[in-house]
């Protein structure tokens, strides 16, 4: 858990650079949908606000490009559940990091590289928010705090320089534009890392111009779940100052051998006392030690620019200087600045709409925008990586990726992509399927980050990106191999056993916490799913025996459902079951993952229909889900019915459409839409765990969605806009354009009375992936009222 700083209520309107003309044009002559984005969308982790642990979005306001490397954020915090680095209620600043994480929970990491520009004597401690002047953090006024597409700029108060920030690929730059002072610099703390610390680091003057070095950042320093996530990697850098290095030096803090550097460790009092009496070495050119910092004094004129670029690889010294000398070749901030932007506008104009009000494109562009950071680019600019072996490989035919945080991005965010950026899609199986060989390991991790086989979360995500992909074409990757490691991910994490899963295998999935805990349903439920995905591939390969096995499999749900109590019900592994809770269905954590029995029993994606006979039937299901919905607070904030706040319950406003109610997905979408996504700080109602949240809002706001992704129907819902264009990859589609357009579309006009595809009437309520794929035009005619005979017959 973070410390919880007291919130400060939002009471002004955002500036943002870039928003405040949402019609401009772009220097390529096209629509400049980057104008809309908002970083500061999400990018509050306050537990008070939200009303649970959780928090809000978690999202960073810092400048990236699309699914780049690189991350250059403002860090308000060091660690704890926050691995943004950043909360917007926060008035002070610890520095700029280079690397960064959107939207997770869990004690964060990244935060790697932070750069602080200062003036005035040097400090190697950050100090506390409390007593910013005790450190090198500085307060900031929220008025002077803009972000952009590609771009991040405020004022540090206590030291009235303005920063900027802007970056490419594997790269970020900086424009420190400092007041009259003798005393000005610019200081890196080595040791940081969101979640703890990194344990060593090295760092040597190359040139005049330029330092280089790394940092390591292995689960002994905390980071990703404070160590229990195994995240392991190291971050190389090759920094170059427009300034000629005259006056610099390293600070070494002297960190006992004895001492344990976990989170708890690193925040506590005697170890930041120890940081901020680190020893100084003016002048020393290397150096590696356990906590270091670099400083470059010099003197400034008034508003006088001061610039930095910096290339970071987590392959090599030489990666982290050839991605420098690539993709930043001069001094020209304003035109990196200007090719970030350029890159957002190509990547978000896949999904062009028309109509909805500024608001709604800010909301609907922001979260195709959260769903472009990740999965990030992890190889250099000559396609080497580091691999689950430690070693150096090249990638062959795709790239190589990092950041799978496969419980939550299979239900949305890797649906979308499989739309809009196949080929992401196809390098992140590979990406997986590498790590797989080279790690020795053999099974798909199911939340991935730089390498690590972290166990977070449950179930077996990656093998329903893998049907999904494998459905839609998407198969630029070795098919053996791929289905070979499925088959291995569920033999060690299935339901075969018992024909139900009470807890994952501790020696085959390592993390202590959910692998060993007792989450029968969600286990089995979410597992269940998966082997359905398997006996997908199974059957498209002739494989009729593996076909059969799990498919059997795959009905498991129904071994947990007690008919004596009507739902899913916890048992033990000896058959028997648990005791009901005194608050039945809506008991958290009964049997479950970060919800209740009654938000985790409706997902049985695969088999609506035997899901609908076990609950008792059409009416009786629809009564049920109604009260679901209806209970639903008005800001839809964390609760015990529908609650989008977390990925379990994503699925469910569609199932109205199986159960011939659609326009009650329709009207339930539409109401999501307006209640849980809004141009705010506080504009999730949940973590944006890397995408999904927001990709969740992107397919619903277009009109389309998928209840069970590796099954290619399409639910057709609502649009939030009069017309949406999605541009397909023309190596996976005709080429054609896609178009859902909503004709008397508003708010009030939500149902969808009639529709045509290609000019012909649709009766159903549903589209396959390949009519989308194929291109065309879904026509909708909204009205007031619902239209109980449309979209009935499924």
């Amino acid at each position: 858990m973070i410390r919880n700083s007291k919130y400060l209520p939002l009471a002004f309107m955002l500036v943002m650079a870039g928003c405040s003309n949402p019609r401009s044009v772009n220097t390529t002559g096209g629509a400049d949908y980057a104008s809309y984005v908002n970083p500061f969308i999400g990018a509050s982790t306050n537990m008070g606000a939200a009303g649970v642990y959780h928090g809000l979005g978690k999202t960073f306001p810092g400048a990236a490009t699309p699914f780049g490397m690189v991350q250059v954020s403002p860090n308000t915090i060091t660690g704890g559940d926050n691995g943004s680095g950043y909360s917007y209620e926060h008035t002070t600043i610890e520095g700029f990091a280079m690397t960064q994480l959107s939207g997770i929970g869990w004690n964060g990491d990244m935060g790697n590289f932070l750069v602080m520009p200062a003036t005035g004597p040097l400090k190697t401690s950050a100090g506390r928010a409390e007593n910013p002047e005790e450190g090198y953090r500085s307060r900031y006024s929220k008025s002077t705090e803009t972000a952009s597409a590609g771009y991040y700029s405020v004022e540090l108060g206590d030291y009235r320089v303005k920063a900027e920030m802007t970056a490419t690929t594997r790269c970020g730059m900086y424009r420190f534009t400092f007041p009259e002072n003798q005393e000005s610099r610019i200081q890196i703390d080595l040791a940081r890392r969101v979640g703890g610390t990194s344990t060593l680091q090295q760092v040597k003057v190359v040139d005049k111009h330029t330092i280089a070095g790394w940092m390591k950042c292995p689960p002994e320093g905390g980071g990703w779940g404070n160590g229990l996530g195994k995240a392991d990697y190291t971050v190389y850098f090759y920094a170059q100052f427009d300034k000629p290095l005259n006056d610099f030096g390293i600070w070494s803090a002297g960190i006992p051998d004895d001492w344990t550097r976990k989170l708890e460790d690193v925040t506590s009092e005697k170890y930041q006392e120890v940081i901020a009496n680190a020893e100084v070495h003016s002048g020393l050119r290397e150096m590696e030690g356990k906590h270091l910092g670099f400083f470059s004094n010099f003197s400034t004129r008034e508003n006088e620019p001061v610039l930095l670029k910096v290339g970071i690889s987590f392959a090599s010294a030489e990666g982290a200087r050839k991605n420098l000398e690539e993709e930043i070749t001069g001094w020209d901030f304003d035109g990196v600045r200007e090719n970030a932007h350029r890159a957002w506008n190509a990547e978000l104009g896949k999904m062009a709409v028309k109509g909805g009000t500024d608001d709604e494109k800010a909301v609907f562009y922001t979260a195709l925008y959260h769903t472009l950071i990740d999965p990030r680019i992890f190889e250099d600019v000559d396609n080497l990586y580091i691999g689950g072996d430690k070693m150096i490989h090249v990638s062959e035919n795709f790239t190589k990726r990092t950041i799978f945080s496969g419980w939550d991005v299979f239900r949305s965010q890797f649906p979308l992509q499989t739309l809009i950026n196949p080929t992401v899609v196809n390098d992140m199986i590979n990406s997986l399927l590498t790590l797989s060989s080279e790690s020795g390991e053999g099974y798909y991790e199911r939340w991935e980050l730089a390498n690590a086989y972290s166990g977070c979360m449950i179930g077996n995500p990656a093998i329903s990106v893998l049907a999904d992909a494998w459905a839609k074409g998407i198969k630029g990757y070795d098919l053996n191999l791929a289905y070979k490691t499925a088959v291995r991910t569920c033999e060690l994490s299935g339901n075969e056993k018992l024909g139900f899963t009470v807890r994952c295998n501790p020696e085959d999935f390592g993390y202590e916490g959910f692998a060993t805990s007792e989450y029968s349903i969600s286990n089995t439920l979410e597992l269940a799913y998966t082997e359905w995905c398997l006996a997908q591939i199974a059957k498209s390969i002739y494989k009729t025996n593996d076909y059969e096995k799990y498919s059997k499999l795959a009905q498991s749900y129904r071994n947990i459902f007690d008919p004596e109590k009507g739902w899913f019900r916890a048992r033990n592994e000896d058959g028997s079951w648990q005791a009901w809770p005194e608050k039945g269905r809506l008991q958290d954590w009964y049997g479950t993952v970060e919800c209740n029995p009654y938000q985790q029993g409706w997902f049985v994606p695969h088999d609506v229909e035997g899901m609908v006979e076990l609950m008792g039937g059409r009416e009786k299901v629809l009564a049920d889900l109604t009260e679901f919905f209806d209970k639903v607070p008005e800001n839809m904030m964390w609760n015990d019915y529908y609650n989008h706040a977390n990925e379990p319950v994503h699925h469910v406003p569609f199932l109205f459409n199986r159960l011939g109610a659609p326009w009650l997905t329709q009207k339930w979408t539409r109401e999501i839409c307006r209640r849980a996504y809004k141009n705010d700080v506080e504009g999730l109602v949940g973590n944006e765990d890397v995408g999904q949240m927001s990709a969740w809002h992107v397919l619903a706001a277009a009109g389309l969605s998928q209840i069970c992704p590796g099954d290619l129907r399409y639910e057709i819902t609502s649009p939030v806009f009069d017309e949406i264009t999605i541009q397909p990859d023309r190596n996976y589609a005709s080429g054609k354009a896609f178009r859902v357009v909503a004709k008397n579309n508003s708010p009030e006009n939500r149902y969808i009375q009639q529709a045509k595809l290609n000019g012909v009437p649709l009766k159903r309520c549903y589209l396959d992936y390949s009519e989308i794929a194929a291109g065309g035009t879904l026509e909708l005619v909204m009205g007031p009222e619902p239209n109980h005979s449309w979209g009935t017959n499924n």
